[in-house]
């Protein structure tokens, strides 16, 4: 009988509490985003399965010595995760719209704007005791702005790790939604003839651009910059292996294999950090609200940049690749498209949109810098 007791006991029936059942239902919804809406399937998938198996009770996959855990604190305690997904991200990326269209450089730096009123947003509803975020946990949240998964997971692991989890749900679910968060904004902030814009035919850019603008980048940000080297200095060394096309071999693997394979640990140790008593509570909800203002907030910030830029520029932009500012390579792009395409289906601003979605990982990285450097310390 004693045997039968214990057998008992040692069940996850037994041992299940009330905040673990909620977060393995919150897990498979993160599951059902990505498999039945699509929603950010490749890093859904993964953090999803990582809640589901880091609130399995008396398993402790997500505990000292667990599996989930010794992929966080292998992959993302280190910084070594996102740091490479960075480096894939670069090898993915075209300089080639920005550097035809300087201007939208503006573009992507406005829309980072949301970060940084994020951060005073919550510092204020702190003081008011509505939440209670300390500075790093601000900074970190305020991140959530840039709409750039790797970027706010690695922010967070420096600045507020207790929140992790949270914040890489809130970020990812946030790109995710772009086509549904950013056209309400656009369309408020833009009128039918602005939307009808059409930008002039963009020059070539050389594949000797392309080649010195990553070095010169990584040079002039991480001298000015060093605490963001490490985001900077990853992507650039990626488009660099692009770029030169003599390396096409570490290129194909970093795009394809490499990225593919750290994108399945990363989303594990971010699931890991789902656990109950971390993501229920108030805190959460404040990460979510507050992170959905920052995206809107950047949003709206890079499509009144442009409209600025009109008023001081012979070559009129259109304001809708505005919002691609912010960093949800390339699905932003794709929005400031179908909106133009909506207004005149003859009107492509793809490529356009490009350039300051480029330019939005660029601010994002510096972002993280300048907060991980000035709160951090």
């Amino acid at each position: 009988m004693d045997k039968l007791i214990h057998l008992w006991e040692a069940t996850g029936i037994h041992q299940i509490t009330p905040g673990q059942g909620v977060m393995i239902l919150i897990g498979m919804l993160l599951l059902y985003l990505a498999i039945k809406k699509n929603f950010e399937p490749l890093l859904l998938v993964p953090i999803g399965f990582g809640g589901v198996l880091a609130n399995i009770p008396g398993a402790g996959l997500a505990e000292a010595g667990g599996i989930l855990h010794i992929f966080y604190t292998v992959g993302i305690e280190s910084g070594a995760f996102p740091l490479i997904i960075f480096m894939g991200v670069g090898a993915m990326t075209d300089f080639g719209p920005l550097l035809a269209n300087p201007k939208t450089l503006f573009l992507g730096a406005a829309a980072q704007f949301g970060i940084f009123a994020t951060l005073m947003g919550a510092v204020v509803l702190s003081y008011y005791g509505i939440f209670d975020f300390s500075l790093s946990d601000a900074a970190a949240i305020g991140i959530i702005g840039g709409a750039d998964g790797p970027t706010s997971i690695y922010v967070a692991s420096k600045l507020a790790p207790d929140l992790l989890g949270a914040i890489a749900v809130a970020s990812y679910s946030y790109m995710a939604l772009v086509p549904l968060i950013q056209p309400p904004i656009m369309r408020a902030l833009t009128s039918e003839s602005e939307r009808k814009i059409k930008m002039v035919q963009q020059r070539h850019v050389s594949q000797r651009e392309k080649i010195v603008f990553p070095l010169l980048l990584l040079i002039l940000v991480a001298f000015l910059l060093p605490d963001a080297a490490p985001l900077l200095g990853m992507f650039c060394f990626g488009n660099l292996m692009k770029e030169c096309a003599v390396v096409d071999r570490l290129s194909n693997t970093t795009q394809n294999s490499l990225i593919n394979t750290v994108t399945i640990f990363l989303g594990l140790a971010v699931g890991s950090k789902l656990s109950a008593d971390k993501f229920l509570d108030l805190q959460t909800l404040g990460i979510l609200v507050l992170g959905m203002g920052a995206f809107a907030i950047g949003t709206a910030c890079g499509v009144l940049m442009a409209k600025i830029l009109n008023k001081l520029i012979k070559e009129p932009i259109n304001p809708l690749i505005g919002s691609a500012g912010v960093s949800a390579v390339p699905m932003a792009a794709r929005v400031s498209n179908k909106m133009g395409l909506e207004s005149d289906p003859h009107n492509f601003l793809l490529m356009h949109a490009m350039g300051p979605n480029v330019a939005g990982v660029i601010g994002s990285a510096v972002a993280a810098g300048i907060l991980i450097n000035y709160i951090g310390a």
